[in-house]
């Protein structure tokens, strides 16, 4: 595989040298703060050595295909660089190798390869999960990055984590692509925020828009809450309700799900002077009724939750206050264009009216020239 070459200590240096690596002084390469790096982005790439056996001065940087690499305009840093802004013609794989202190001609081994992948470039796949983003801990959840474009590959990365993304073979059906990751048996080390792109054959490391961010997250690592509602379960409709979750453990953060909704409302904990940890969401005025959960959460571990409270069945009775317009209902936005329709309707009849009489009267008159005056025109034609 041929190699193109941006020395890192000198720009346009090509590589002139001897390999002494043998592996045991292998440099590595890593990308900050991620290697997705968006179109437009910039990404510092920074080669290192762990074991500190050599010190080496310089640092070539190599990319493993022959495509164009933007020029480098300024001097680049002896162990990182800046790269950026990153275009299509960025993405690859990447190595980079060292050279001896007193011996600037002989070079270690080559880095373990880094691709670097940049976003944006097609339009952006779905990520579900299936069945349902709150994991039990100890099951297993499926991740399915969908799209209407056909791609041949899928990249699953988790946020804030310097992993690589997961490659997966995108599955056609028809004229759309998918492919599943099955996570599990879940762990504390799998739950996060995660996002899917898309990619073709061709150019498997340019890749699509990031999809809708998935938040996963384990539940059943902590005692259950208790959840309540004031001043009950049923209301009236149009009337606030409160419900309020709260245990003696000391959690940072409640969450309260609605069964069926994807989403959740969030409030930090309040302690209160009888040894509890509570939080008070309020919802309404309420319309309908729902079944509602809470969990239990810490500062420093967010997608880690405690058991469910016990469901909650909050019931709404009566028909909805007037002043609460419902969605088929017309407010003041949609009664200006009923009244337009009236007006506009009235002044089409009176000139379909006022062009019949000027005809009419045009005939009469035509009519009149010729001395015959038929009956339509008595007491119309003068």
């Amino acid at each position: 595989m041929s190699l193109m070459v941006v020395s890192v200590a000198c720009v346009g240096e090509s590589w002139k040298g001897i390999d002494r690596g043998s592996g045991q002084d292998k440099t590595s390469l890593s990308a900050q703060p991620s290697a997705v790096v968006p179109q437009g982005g910039h990404v510092t790439l920074r080669c290192y050595y762990r074991r500190g056996l050599y010190n080496f001065t310089n640092f070539t940087l190599y990319k493993d295909d022959r495509s164009h690499v933007p020029v480098f305009h300024s001097r680049i840093l002896q162990e990182s660089f800046l790269m950026g802004p990153v275009t299509p013609a960025h993405a690859g794989t990447y190595r980079c190798r060292g050279s001896y202190p007193h011996s600037p001609t002989e070079w270690s081994a080559l880095s373990d390869p880094l691709a670097i992948m940049v976003t944006g470039v097609h339009k952006k796949p779905s990520l579900l999960a299936l069945p349902g983003p709150l994991v039990k801990s100890g099951e297993t959840v499926i991740l399915q990055c969908s799209s209407d474009t056909v791609f041949e590959h899928f990249f699953l990365h988790r946020e804030v984590t310097f992993e690589e993304p997961l490659h997966l073979v995108g599955e056609l059906h028809g004229g759309s692509s998918q492919a599943n990751y099955s996570m599990g048996p879940t762990t504390s080390d799998l739950p996060g925020t995660y996002r899917c792109y898309g990619s073709i054959t061709h150019s498997p490391y340019v890749l699509s828009a990031p999809s809708d961010p998935l938040d996963i997250v384990i539940t059943g690592l902590y005692e259950k809450p208790s959840l309540s509602a004031q001043p009950g379960p049923t209301v009236q409709a149009g009337e606030n309700m409160t419900l309020s979750c709260s245990s003696q453990t000391s959690f940072d953060m409640y969450h309260l799900s609605r069964e069926g909704e994807a989403k959740e409302l969030r409030l930090p904990a309040v302690s209160r002077v009888n040894g509890t940890f509570q939080a008070n969401f309020l919802l309404g005025p309420a319309t309908h009724g729902g079944t509602y959960r809470c969990f239990g959460s810490y500062r420093d571990s967010p997608y880690e939750w405690s058991d469910p409270s016990d469901p909650l069945s909050v019931s709404v009775t009566g028909n909805p206050s007037r002043s609460w317009p419902s969605p088929t209902e017309p407010n003041s936005k949609t009664s200006i264009p009923r009244h337009l329709h009236v007006l506009i309707g009235t002044s089409v009849v009176m000139i379909l009216f006022t062009i019949f009489f000027f005809l009419l009267h045009r005939w009469c008159s035509n009519k009149k020239s010729k001395r015959l005056r038929p009956p339509l025109c008595v007491g119309l034609c003068t």
